[in-house]
């Protein structure tokens, strides 16, 4: 029997707790910003709806297939994988995969908390009424300085660091269990909160105009590229989450219906921040952006220049928080359960190692943008850039185009019934077909557009 199978693999004893956990690692830092403004500037509402197709027939199946393999391993993403190799008589060579997935988060990891601990200072910066009545400039101006001061920002990504490897800690039930049942309500309760005062307080007229609007002339088939590569990784995909998580999933639920209710709330919270961002933005004049320039220059001006803003921007950057602490641990915790697994090690031992290892690389992710000379190696980029572009452009499109390959195509279908019995014979004709025909092509799609045009 495989280590997948032999381990005793504690796991979550309700779907409420899987499905959160899921939703917990879907709803990350891109969710607050990327989703609203790709759709006011790819032509509102019809890009709205065709991210959602795009959402079902791609990212879903995708999802899906992850968590199928970690139902059926009982393992990490290297452990559920081999069984599953084994399973169907096939090359162990396919557990490259796992390995993969967990580099890919590792990278990830070592920008993700440099964000993240600047979110974690901007709202220490907004209840401490940094950016009241400031302007523009000079809200850039400490943007800029905060990237100038390595240890400053050393000091934030280490504390949120700390927070999210105390979590994988404690393990499956007494940390990500936790995690994802105080994180998920809060996370709403703070956005709707953060709604109602952006409709109290912003320009909503400019805002829905902006977002949902229907504007062919912006609709074109870049746009839907755009929708389609947006779609593909909003879910988490390639990082070896949904194989975790799967594991971890209490037996005989509808993995189907449980992924589609996750790519749902999704969507629902990123168009939620829209309205909590966008109205404020427009309200104050201020143009929208895209990246750092929306979450750490536009936002906290436009709340520093309102009344209650400081009170209101620390909440919405807590939010931001709260968001990219599930998508961390989500990218943990598969590391983590692989290493324990296949080197035997203790929780402690491999989270203390990983932890450690996602420092280190942060660390040198922030001297990197410390000076204009510094940005000036690696073919003109910095490593946040660097790290961004190879996980972004090659190495989650190749973990995901793997992952529909061995499972739509290489194995036995009878194994992959068993998982989703719960669901009807038309469900899982069609998400076998998506997942063999449309991925596929669809993530070819992505990374030829990606080595035409770059970035």
């Amino acid at each position: 029997m495989s280590i997948a199978r032999a381990g005793a693999v504690q796991g979550w004893n309700s779907r409420t707790t899987f499905v959160l956990a899921l939703s917990a690692s879907a709803v990350g830092l891109g969710n607050l910003w990327r989703f609203s403004y790709l759709a006011g500037e790819y032509g509102g509402a019809p890009f709205v709806v065709t991210y959602i197709v795009c959402l079902f027939l791609v990212a879903v199946p995708l999802m899906v297939a992850e968590v199928v393999v970690g139902s059926h391993g009982r393992g990490g993403p290297v452990a559920a994988l081999r069984w599953a190799s084994d399973r169907s008589l096939l090359s162990r060579g396919w557990t490259a995969i796992g390995w993969l997935a967990c580099l890919t988060g590792v990278l990830i990891l070592s920008y993700y908390v440099v964000v993240a601990g600047w979110a974690l200072a901007y709202a220490r910066y907004m209840q401490a009424g940094v950016f009241s009545a400031a302007s523009a400039a000079v809200v850039g101006e400490q943007f800029s300085a905060l990237l100038a001061e390595p240890l400053r920002q050393v000091y934030w990504q280490s504390l949120f660091l700390l927070l999210a490897a105390g979590f994988v800690l404690f393990g499956v039930r007494r940390g990500l269990g936790l995690l994802v049942w105080l994180a998920v309500p809060v996370l709403i309760t703070m956005l709707a909160v953060l709604v109602k005062f952006s409709f109290d307080n912003g320009d909503m007229v400019a805002a829905r105009e902006f977002l949902f609007s229907v504007k062919w002339i912006d609709f074109s088939p870049r746009a839907v590229l755009v929708a389609l590569g947006h779609a593909l990784f909003t879910l988490g995909v390639g990082v070896g989450a949904g194989i975790s998580y799967g594991a971890y999933a209490p037996g005989r639920i509808p993995i189907g219906r449980s992924v589609m209710a996750v790519a749902v709330f999704d969507t629902m919270i990123a168009l939620l921040a829209g309205l909590a961002i966008f109205p404020l933005v427009f309200a104050n004049n201020m143009a929208p952006a895209m990246g750092p320039g929306l979450l750490f220059v536009s936002v906290p001006y436009a709340f520093g220049n309102v009344a209650q803003g400081e009170l209101f921007g620390a909440v919405f950057f807590l939010l931001v928080v709260v968001a990219a602490l599930g998508s961390a641990v989500a990218m943990l915790e598969p590391v983590v359960r692989t290493l324990m697994q296949q080197l035997r090690w203790r929780r402690v031992t491999a989270v203390l190692l990983v932890t450690g290892l996602v420092w280190l690389l942060s660390l040198g992710v922030v001297l990197s943008l410390r000076t204009a000379e510094s940005t000036a190696w690696l073919a003109n980029s910095n490593l946040f850039s660097f790290f961004d572009a190879v996980t972004a452009q090659f190495l989650l499109p190749l973990v995901a185009l793997s992952t529909a390959v061995f499972v739509g195509w290489r194995l036995r279908p009878e194994i992959l019934r068993v998982e989703l019995y719960r669901e009807s014979a038309l469900f899982f004709s069609l998400w076998r077909a998506l997942l063999r025909y449309i991925a596929p092509a669809a993530i070819m799609l992505i990374m030829l557009a990606n080595l035409v045009t770059p970035g």
